[in-house]
């Protein structure tokens, strides 16, 4: 007798099953299981990859294991019971049913996620509904079977039939199913399964821990009582339920009524109400037109039509009409309008880029004819998949676009997508710790030692780092446990902004539930799962740079009366003396160039011209680096440099056309689809599967899969077999990301615009910078020091001075630049404006008189004080907070006051070293002497060099340089090598830490602010980095700059004051001999003496 198993709990289940889709699906196949039944409580969150895990199972294996859509519904009553639709009718009943009772729950009050269904939800989404009551552990009542007979009716009710191992259960199962005959229902047999093999019991139980936030040893009866709730063969249930036939025949039956699946959801898109009397693509082909004769008026056409661009745009509109996808065009157009209208910079980016359709819309800015992309990157007509056009924002400015989009289509018709957030390594290992009752300085040690957002968990290398021992059971069980949790979804959130837009109501395709943000909406289902079902999708995405440059072009014109957007001509030609500064490296703040890897790469790079830029931003990739291409392209482009006569050799001349902008070596994902159609002979469908293996952040064997099929038909197409493999192995190298060039074009227009602004206006840039905050690689106080080593003056925070956000001062060539209240550590915007607004143009006369008008908290008062901000009125921070502290919670009667009078106190002023400390706890920067400068004499007595000295230091000399740490940087095409920046009073240095290195001091690296580096100096042109071979912690060293005063200079004739050897910084000064034996910098002092330096981690 066959057996479908219908009541499986997957971990989109959140906490519940621990087991993925793939796994249950895979498992099933192998017993013999021709049916599963996925019911997720109170969600449909995974059956998209359910529906792909079973499809993915004809493909691999040829076996056929059905997915049968369901949920389980959790009452208000405390009822639970199973529900699957017949067909589509009633899926689209489900899901408004689903969302209905989302939107009772109040994510404010902390229901976010909850579900708040009754009997009579139920009964109005019924029709079209198979349902199968769950007992309770007592059993089942009798009013509940009475709700399902009235609903479902003898024909579609059920009562399922699920053993417990446990004694009563034969007793049990025969006296529940008695009760459904009763009632007219049908029994069903269950294994309610939550896992795909007995060894994830142990899991299951760590998670239902983690869900009632408490330990294992806590836990008692809320565990799940049956060990045995994982998938059984066919044969086996059969035998469990002999003396209930019927419950087994059951399941069948419903597998096989269940005919709906998700392949059915019919998408269509939202109307566009352009024209009126128009049709969606006459509509798209009339603005287009207008668009382009708009484009050739103005230079460089100067009102002569160019037939290229004409041609394309008539191609591109032949197959959007044939692929019906102009609504989607006009709803993207509608929404970039809208922006545009509003003031709001913004700019398409991704595959779209390669469309002229978006180029003369206004969608993207990069000439598709200029730079020969590939229309058939974006859309093709032998693929059915949906466009996807991503669109960047200023960030701060995007929730307006996201509120027009609600208003204009309707809450019923747009929603954001979801994203699942899973357990990484450092969450998985703290949670399941926590679970077991591991201390949790003893979790907290362990996860610091997991890399950023790792996925490979603890590794036993890690625990003997931390000297613990692993023979301690609990610990071997965190450990264990912890990496079968890696990937386990944790919850469900919202996607930055990704939107779905559609015609009919949204619930009627997938259940709809409120965000914790007011005001929007998410889907179940994540981008991924609604690509796969072919919906259309816009990213409505933020991005901190084009913030930055709106800020820019706001004080350029308020300061300098230069009105410049992205469009003008600065911003579109080649300027030497920007590209200079590029060609030094001096990129630090700037888009996407600004990395350690892209700075040392630029002077190799030496751009000259704006596709240099798009190869800078594609080149430093994991793609380009796996495939062996940066090297042969840059070796070829110095060539090339050196004699501009030289031409290369290429195969063919169709190749050549392809290759020869970068000179022989594919870039981009679409010169290895044009090789691939051009060089092997691949249709273009057969080429867009290539590209979609080669479109993946993950190193997968995907491209690998064509190999022997380019390699034949390149032979076929007489191609030198060497040639022919060198290539193969570069577009294998796409694998591991590559970018396609409109997107990198798009990036590289962002890029040169800020390089532009930085070049031409430092002062604007910085301020315009560190008001876009927090985005970049960099902290504001790199961001500062850069600023005045390009002659910029920064002004420090003053209550008398600053705004929220920092500004320029004054009219002029390079204006000073003065820091907001927003760099202020906890200081609320709220309060800032109250300060502003009661300063007015009187400033103000002393503390009393700022708290008095501005009527702010004395906690705000002390937080600028901490700040420094009283400086303006002639108090330092201790004389400012003194005074503060001489204050009422609430303002005195003016006459009372006016009686109080209080004797002058003479405060101890700061030392130098803490004034730094205090500058670094309240702002995270300081405009006094960089922490390292207090500790130059200890470093220089353990002959450590400055880092600014490493540009006189010979390659291949072997150096001890140190500094803090700013950032760690350990990118996936690295191969497990770490790049780290310190930064001292001189500069910056750049360090390499091979693999096996950082696994050794691994937590030294982890866990330090202040490192010394021994390694070897390695210098290629004007890059140099260091190769470290042994780092040292010297975080301790800073937990003294707060008991340290500058170094005193004194002149020849203080002899017989300052009696002594020659002080740092006098003639006659020299380093004292070096000792074999380091005494430790004094340890155990105040911790409020140490400086705080917040470091960046990027992958």
């Amino acid at each position: 007798m066959t057996y479908a198993e219908l009541q499986v709990s997957t971990h989109f289940s959140f906490l519940r099953g621990v087991s993925s889709c793939e796994e249950l699906f895979s498992t099933a196949a192998l017993m013999g299981m021709n049916a599963i039944g996925v019911t997720d409580r109170n969600s449909v969150g995974g059956l998209v990859r359910a529906l792909y895990a079973s499809e993915q199972i004809r493909q691999d294996q040829g076996l056929e294991v059905k997915l049968v859509a369901g949920c389980r519904l959790d009452l208000v009553s405390g009822a639970s019971l199973l529900v699957w639709p017949e067909d589509l009718a009633a899926w689209s009943r489900l899901t408004a049913m689903l969302t209905r009772g989302n939107n009772r729950a109040d994510p404010k009050a902390g229901e976010k996620g909850r579900c708040f269904l009754h009997w009579e939800d139920v009964a109005a989404a019924a029709e079209g509904l198979v349902g199968a009551l769950v007992p309770g552990a007592d059993g089942v009542a009798k009013a509940e079977l009475r709700w399902m007979a009235d609903i479902f009716g003898t024909d579609a009710g059920h009562v399922c039939l699920t053993q417990n191992r446990r004694p009563d259960d034969s007793r049990r199962l025969h006296r529940t199913e008695a009760e459904a005959r009763r009632f007219g229902l049908t029994p069903l047999a269950t294994g309610d399964v939550l896992y795909h093999h007995p060894s994830r019991r142990m899991l299951q139980d760590v998670v239902t821990a983690i869900r009632e936030k408490c330990t294992i040893d806590e836990l008692g009866l809320r565990r799940e009582r049956s060990s045995d709730r994982c998938l059984h063969p066919p044969e086996e249930m059969a035998r469990r339920f002999a003396r209930h036939p019927q419950a087994i025949a059951a399941t069948q039956a419903i597998a096989e009524r269940c005919t709906f699946s998700l392949r059915e959801l019919r998408y269509q898109y939202p109307e566009e109400l352009v024209m009126s009397g128009k049709s969606p693509q006459a509509a798209l082909a009339e603005l287009s037109r207008a668009a382009l004769r708009e484009l050739f008026a103005r230079s460089p056409f100067d009102g002569i039509p160019d037939q290229r661009y004409l041609d394309l745009l008539e191609h591109e509109l032949r197959l959007v009409e044939r692929m019906g996808y102009a609504p989607y065009f006009l709803t993207v157009n509608s929404i970039v309008s809208y922006a545009r209208s509003q003031g709001i910079l913004c700019q398409g980016r991704g595959s779209a880029a390669n469309s002229m359709i978006c180029f003369v819309l206004g969608i993207t800015s990069i000439d598709p004819i200029a730079h020969q992309l590939l229309f058939e990157r974006f859309i093709s007509p032998d693929r059915r998949e949906p466009p996807d056009i991503d669109i960047d924002f200023e960030h701060e400015r995007r929730e307006e676009v996201i509120q027009w989009i609600y208003r204009t289509y309707g809450h019923d018709h747009a929603a954001l997508t979801a994203v699942v957030s899973r357990f990484r390594a450092r969450g998985a290992v703290r949670e399941v710790g926590k679970a077991l009752g591991l201390p949790e300085d003893m979790t907290g040690a362990l996860a610091g030692q997991v890399w950023g957002w790792s996925s490979e968990g603890v590794a036993d290398s890690h625990v003997d780092a931390l000297n613990l021992d692993r023979s301690d059971p609990r610990l071997g069980l965190t450990l264990e446990l912890a990496r079968e949790l890696i990937g386990t979804p944790r919850h469900l959130s919202q996607h930055p902004g990704g939107f779905v837009l559609t015609r009919d109501p949204l619930h009627r395709l997938v259940p709809v539930q409120p965000a914790a943000m007011p005001d929007r909406w998410v889907v179940e289902w994540e981008k991924e799962d609604i690509e796969e079902l072919g919906m259309m999708k816009v990213d409505i995405l933020g991005l901190g740079m084009l913030g930055c440059m709106r800020r820019a072009f706001d004080l350029l014109e308020e300061h300098k009366g230069l009105r410049l957007t992205l469009a003008s001509p600065e911003m579109q030609t080649d300027d030497p003396e920007t590209f200079r500064m590029i060609q030094r490296a001096d990129t630090l703040g700037t888009f996407q160039i600004e990395s350690r890897a892209q700075m040392a790469m630029l002077p190799r790079m030496l751009p000259t011209e704006f596709y240099d830029i798009v190869i800078q931003v594609a080149i430093v990739r994991p793609g380009p680096i796996q495939g062996d291409m940066v090297h042969p392209y840059l070796k070829r482009r110095d060539q090339k440099r050196r004699n501009p006569a030289i031409e290369f050799d290429y195969p063919s001349e169709k190749l050549k056309a392809v290759l020869a902008k970068t000179y022989g070596v594919p870039l981009f994902q679409e010169q290895a689809m044009k090789v691939a159609i051009e060089g092997a002979g691949f249709s273009p469908a057969r080429a867009d599967e290539l590209r979609k293996a080669m479109a993946t952040f993950k190193y997968t064997q995907g491209v690998g899969q064509f190999k022997e099929e380019l390699m034949a038909g390149m032979a076929t197409n007489g191609i030198d077999p060497e040639f022919a493999e060198r290539l193969v192995k570069q577009i294998e190298g796409f694998g591991s990301y590559g970018f396609p060039e409109s997107h990198a074009a798009s990036f590289a227009k962002i890029a040169y615009a800020s390089s532009w602004m930085k070049c031409h206006h430092p002062d604007v840039f910085c301020a315009a910078l560190l008001n876009a905050q927090p985005m970049g690689f960099y902290a504001p106080a790199q961001i500062v020091r850069d600023a005045r080593e390009h002659g910029v003056a920064i002004h420090p925070v003053c209550v008398n001075e600053s705004q929220w956000d920092s500004r320029l001062e004054g009219r002029g060539a390079c204006l000073p630049v003065r820091l907001g209240f927003k760099v202020v550590h906890g200081l609320a915007e709220v309060d800032s404006a109250r300060i502003i607004e009661a300063r007015g143009t009187r400033p103000f006369a002393s503390v009393e008189d700022l708290w008095r008008r501005a009527r702010v908290p004395l906690a705000t008062l002390e937080k600028i004080a901490k700040a420094d901000g009283f400086r303006g009125l002639g108090l330092d921070r201790r004389q400012a907070l003194w005074a503060i502290r001489g204050l009422g919670e609430a303002p005195l009667p003016l006459l009372k006051a006016a009686e109080r009078r209080e004797e002058p106190v003479m405060l101890l002023p700061l030392t130098a070293g803490r004034e730094v400390v205090e500058d670094y706890r309240a702002t995270q920067l300081t405009l006094r002497q960089h922490p390292v400068f207090f500790l130059r004499d200890e470093l220089a007595s353990r002959r450590i060099i400055p880092c600014g000295a490493l540009r006189h230091v010979k390659d291949g000399r072997k150096i001890e340089v140190a500094g803090i740490i700013l950032v760690r940087q350990k990118p996936g095409s690295a191969k497990g090598v770490l790049f780290i920046t310190i930064e001292d009073e001189t500069g910056v240095a750049n360090i390499i830490l091979w693999p096996d290195r950082f696994e050794a001091q691994r937590t030294v690296v982890m866990s330090s602010a202040m490192i010394s580096v021994v390694g070897k100096v390695q210098r290629e042109g004007e890059v140099i980095h260091v190769i470290a071979d042994r780092l040292h912690d010297l975080t301790g060293m800073l937990r003294q700059v707060g008991d340290m005063e500058l170094p005193r200079l004194t002149s020849p004739g203080d002899g017989a004051t300052h009696a002594g050897p020659p002080d740092r910084g006098e003639p006659g000064w020299k380093p004292k001999p070096r000792s074999l034996y380091h005494p430790p910098f004094r340890t155990g002092c105040d911790p409020e003496e140490a400086v705080r330096i917040r470091s960046h981690d990027f992958h």
